[in-house]
C-alpha cells in the first residue's frame, strides 16, 4: 500500500469516526441535530465512500485490463 493510499484511507476513517462522534455528542447532550451537522456527516460519508469505491473500481478495472 502506497502511502498515498495510506492518507487517503486515514482521512475517510477520520471523517466517519468525527462525523459519528459530533453525532453521538448532540443526541447525548442537547437531544438535537443541526442541519450543518446533517449536511456535514452526508458529506464524510460521501467522500469516504468515493474514496474507497474509487480505489475498489481501480483495482477492478486493471485486474480486467492484464487478462
Amino acid at each position: 500500500m502506497t502511502a498515498t493510499k495510506k492518507i487517503q484511507y486515514a482521512c475517510a476513517v477520520c471523517l466517519i469516526l468525527s462525523s459519528i462522534c459530533m453525532v453521538a455528542y448532540q443526541v447525548i447532550e442537547i437531544d438535537d441535530v443541526a442541519n450543518g451537522l446533517l449536511f456535514y456527516v452526508g458529506q464524510a460519508f460521501l467522500l469516504a465512500g468515493s474514496i474507497f469505491g474509487l480505489d475498489y473500481y481501480v483495482d477492478k478495472l486493471k485486474t480486467l485490463v492484464k487478462k
